[in-house]
């Protein structure tokens, strides 16, 4: 990926025009730096399919690839929704700007006090996802005598090209209502008939780190047959088709996935060709990409320290951060690549596996990494880290989490300020 690097005259990475050299001594490592015109310009891609096909539309950031008040606020001034997860991303996506009306709740297990947050703070609409979540939901709309927006999430039996870990979309899934056994459909009964509930539409999500839109569209044509069922047997009638996110993301020149703008503009004709088919009224179209918009903006900047070197078998180069970081490598197998942030066009002299300092021999960040000859100081670039790091970081072996910088237009911002050992022992009762 370095041919598409950004340098400047000396030669070093630039992220969002500041040297990556100053970023690591100005803020220390492991630094996680956001280029934010990057961000702004998937958004961008993504509104320009939209606007240019003419349909009602609603894009919400996907908080889990990467929950940050700074984060929140750039969504925000951009006119997005987002979709929280818990409490706590609730939380921080209302401290954040977010305004209640865009924000969506999804979860598998929301808690019945994270509902009565939602509930309270009038957000746009929670996302059912099982039967038990009526139930709670239900009982607190009787006790606080108001109402609520719902979506409901089912499973289409779409099984996306993608890691088992990560892939929702099939009738095994753990989330969301299974359309193939008529849950789907008992679910929806229930909640036409429930007067403290507006179904809006139904949500689908078929995985993460899909390169190309087949399985959305695959998704999008059987979700409207499902609309098209659901009226004739129901009265139903949806404002809302919501397809989700898990847009694909370059991570190494292997990964090969299709434009933002081209995977919106699929999705788009296929809900309105079927629609068309069935006759049925166009409903708004909603997208939640989370990765798509962070992941690829991120580079994470390490310090390099010691090296193992066992001739015929392994060449462990190590540096100051690893899987209490970026837990992708270890969890899904996830791959990387990495350069020298002083000389990223630098000739390639060794091929290492680029470890980090936790007590696990799984502590991995690239295996069978391309490098120039390093020494202890140097600073390495890991890009594309933009996206389930930070909010998947640990302290792991009592490390601390990285700082995180926003950097745009040769001006650099701490977001996210580097825990201290402090910090670590804040909630820790000794009385």
């Amino acid at each position: 990926m370095t041919e598409a690097l950004e340098v400047n005259q000396a030669g070093h990475l630039t992220i969002g025009g500041v040297d990556a050299l100053k970023l690591a001594e100005e803020y220390g490592t492991p630094v996680i730096a956001y280029d934010v015109s990057k961000i702004k310009q998937q958004i961008a891609d993504f509104k320009k399919a939209f606007i240019e096909a003419g349909v009602d539309y609603k894009i919400s950031y996907a908080s889990k690839a990467f929950s940050a008040l700074a984060m929140y606020r750039l969504v925000a001034d951009a006119g997005l929704g987002c979709d929280v997860v818990s409490g706590g991303e609730l939380y921080a996506a209302l401290k954040g700007g977010m305004s209640p009306a865009d924000i969506e709740f999804h979860g598998n297990n929301k808690l019945p006090a994270e509902l009565e947050m939602a509930v309270d703070s009038q957000i746009g609409c929670i996302v059912i996802d099982n039967f038990q979540e009526i139930k709670f939901l239900d009982k607190l709309l009787r006790r606080k005598h108001t109402t609520a927006n719902v979506v409901l999430r089912v499973t289409p039996g779409i099984e996306a090209e993608t890691h088992k870990y990560i892939s929702t979309g099939q009738s095994n899934s753990k989330f969301g209502f299974d359309v193939q056994s008529g849950q789907a459909k008992e679910a929806l009964a229930s909640l036409i008939k429930n007067p403290r509930m507006n179904v809006e539409g139904i949500h689908c999500h078929i995985g993460s780190q899909i390169f190309q839109a087949r399985g959305f569209v695959m998704a999008a044509q059987k979700m409207v047959d499902l609309l098209k069922e659901w009226r004739d047997e129901l009265g139903f009638e949806a404002q809302v088709l919501n397809l989700g996110g898990g847009f694909g993301i370059r991570y190494t020149k292997d990964d090969q996935m299709i434009a933002t703008e081209d995977f919106a503009k699929d999705i788009i004709a296929a809900v309105k060709e079927r629609v068309a088919v069935h006759g049925l009224k166009l409903p708004a179209i909603w997208i939640e990409p989370g990765r798509a918009l962070a992941g690829e903006a991120a580079t994470t900047l390490y310090t390099v320290g010691s090296r193992k070197d066992v001739d015929g078998v392994c060449h462990f180069l190590a540096v100051d951060g690893g899987m209490g970081d970026n837990i992708r490598p270890a969890l899904y197998q996830a791959k990387y690549e990495a350069f020298l942030a002083e000389k990223p066009h630098a000739i390639n002299e060794q091929i290492v596996t680029v470890v980090g300092k936790y007590c696990e021999s799984g502590d991995v960040l690239v295996r069978d990494c391309p490098l120039p000859n390093t020494k202890p100081g140097d600073i390495l670039a890991m890009p594309a880290t933009g996206a389930y790091g930070y909010t998947m970081a640990s302290n792991y072996n009592r490390n601390p989490r990285p700082a995180v910088v926003f950097c745009e237009d040769g001006h650099s911002k701490l977001v996210v300020r580097r825990e201290t050992f402090e910090d670590m022992l804040a909630c820790e009762v000794t009385e």
